[in-house]
């Protein structure tokens, strides 16, 4: 039922911003990353023209061959000045530098729609574009990319943080519409807001992918073959429950309040894994404090925990 409602809403979203869908695009592409070679194939796809990308390394001219065939690959300039949209998929350190520059060599032009990919950053780092009369927009996919093919089909269940200038709703919804043509759910992220949104999205995604290797790695430690295969179900449950009900997920020892068994995980881990200990104390705080917070566990039980998990000796028996 869930995705026959979002099969339908793909369908009917753009029918919505008819009015506001951009004419077909000339898009140049900066560079054919994972990001932007994946993303300027779903352009293409929508029924743009990628006309020019940009990039230098074997891996960006692999990945064009594959996702961008027959695009000639030219200096980001170049890449530019043959656009209507020009799509910056450029590390976000970059990103200010690659604008001025493009503004100082005159690559740039009015009418010209400017797209930046960074989450962190949002439309300020446009301003030279736009005072240069570019429609500046920031669109960041809300997945990770391997810059395979199989990212296109990816982005048919992603959203994309569409971020515009507050007051131009035309701006909002050329925005939208790309990302819609794209494939992906457009939800509005405020400028205001970006730096927050992404804190958040990298807290969840990027270190539970150390958590996950971290997992994997004790379970190594302690002699267990295979143990992605192991841990593989248990941690794709507890992503779905904590989707779906939230701190009333939460299970373990800490959620339940057994000091005896973290002070043991804390010893053995001291002992046998100490690179991930500390990692292990902070989360188990927090989970405790989580706990405690939705009434799992109650505040006598909460103190104990936190106390233990905040002792340095504790985990450390010859201290």
């Amino acid at each position: 039922m869930e995705r026959e409602q979002r099969e339908s809403a793909n369908h009917e979203r753009p029918q919505a911003h008819a009015m506001m869908r951009p004419a077909r695009l000339a898009v140049g592409v900066v560079s054919a990353g994972r990001v932007g070679s994946v993303l300027g194939a779903a352009l293409a796809r929508a029924g743009h023209t990628v006309v020019a990308a940009s990039g230098l390394s074997a891996a960006s001219l692999s990945r064009a061959e594959r996702l961008l065939p027959d695009v000639p690959l030219l200096p980001p300039d170049e890449t530019v000045r043959r656009a209507d949209l020009v799509l910056l998929a450029i590390p976000d350190d970059a990103l200010a530098g690659m604008v001025r520059g493009l503004v100082a060599t005159e690559s740039l032009r009015p009418g010209q729609i400017v797209v930046h990919t960074s989450g962190a950053q949002g439309i300020d780092v446009l301003a030279p574009a736009a005072e240069a009369g570019a429609l500046p927009l920031a669109l960041h996919p809300v997945m990770t990319f391997t810059g395979r093919e199989e990212d296109l089909e990816r982005l048919a269940t992603c959203s994309i943080g569409v971020t515009a200038m507050e007051d131009d709703e035309a701006a909002w919804n050329v925005g939208e519409a790309l990302a819609v043509e794209m494939g992906a759910e457009p939800v509005r992220i405020p400028d205001s807001a970006r730096a927050l949104y992404h804190a958040a999205l990298t807290h969840g995604a990027n270190h539970l992918m150390t958590l996950v290797a971290d997992c994997a790695e004790v379970l190594r430690e302690a002699g267990i073959g295979q143990p992605e295969r192991l841990v593989a179900p248990l941690l794709s449950a507890a992503l779905d429950n904590v989707l779906r009900h939230g701190d009333r997920a939460l299970t373990g020892p800490v959620a339940r309040g057994d000091v005896g068994t973290v002070r043991k995980h804390l010893e053995v881990l001291a002992d046998r894994a100490p690179d991930v200990a500390p990692a292990y104390r902070a989360l188990a705080k927090r989970t405790a404090e989580r706990s405690r917070a939705a009434g799992l566990l109650d505040t006598a039980g909460a103190k104990e925990l936190t106390d233990l998990l905040d002792d340095p000796a504790e985990g450390h028996p010859d201290q």
